[in-house]
């Protein structure tokens, strides 16, 4: 292969990655819709007022359509989720769009100034307000982060391109974090920097 192959190759591979992305129900399994939002539900406190809530909920329901078919029927639903999530953006500042694998469990604490576009975003993982993830740079528009389980996150953090943030680890409040965090790490700063190690537990 020639040097220019390989990096036509390099380029065309995060372009035909995201095109699968939202192809597909990515909702966790072995659980039903309702069991899943009854789930998020007392997640949040069994608030019905929890914006965080109607945030997981629209997603949940915008990646449950996806297993409509054929894609006729699964229209008016899609309407409906679009309707939904620019709804849940208004009203309440969360972008989370369906394309997230979203695990179990995830708390969305607060609202407002809240975009999570992320690669993926673990079992247990806690978000305050004002968080970002999403990509780097303009160039590297389908670069997201991965955000394993068990995270917290403090307000005002920002977690931009394809890295890691380890599973039981915390993001310090208004930290921009462009690197790998391991798991069980406390990250503070801007540039964030891994400032303490925490004993690893297998479920704190």
């Amino acid at each position: 292969m020639t040097s220019s192959s390989a990096t036509n190759l390099e380029l065309s591979t995060p372009a035909q990655t995201t095109s699968q992305r939202g192809s597909r129900n990515i909702n966790p399994p072995g659980i039903g819709l309702f069991a899943l939002l009854r789930e998020d539900f007392r997640t949040h406190g069994s608030a019905w007022l929890e914006q965080g809530f109607w945030a997981v909920a629209v997603h949940r329901f915008g990646n449950w359509r996806m297993d409509l078919r054929p894609k006729l029927i699964r229209a008016p639903f899609s309407l409906v989720y679009q309707w939904l999530f620019k709804w849940v953006q208004w009203t309440c500042g969360i972008t989370l769009p369906y394309t997230v694998k979203l695990g179990r469990r995830v708390r969305i604490w607060h609202h407002g100034g809240m975009v999570l576009n992320a690669e993926s975003i673990g079992d247990d993982v806690h978000i305050r307000q004002n968080t970002t993830f999403g990509v780097a740079r303009r160039d590297l528009l389908h670069q997201l982060p991965t955000i394993e389980d068990r995270v917290d996150i403090g307000c005002g953090a920002v977690i931009l391109g394809c890295i890691t943030i380890g599973h039981d680890s915390i993001i310090g409040a208004n930290s921009v974090v462009l690197r790998d965090v391991p798991p069980s790490a406390v990250a503070v700063g801007a540039p964030a920097k891994v400032v303490k190690m925490l004993e690893p537990t297998v479920n704190r």
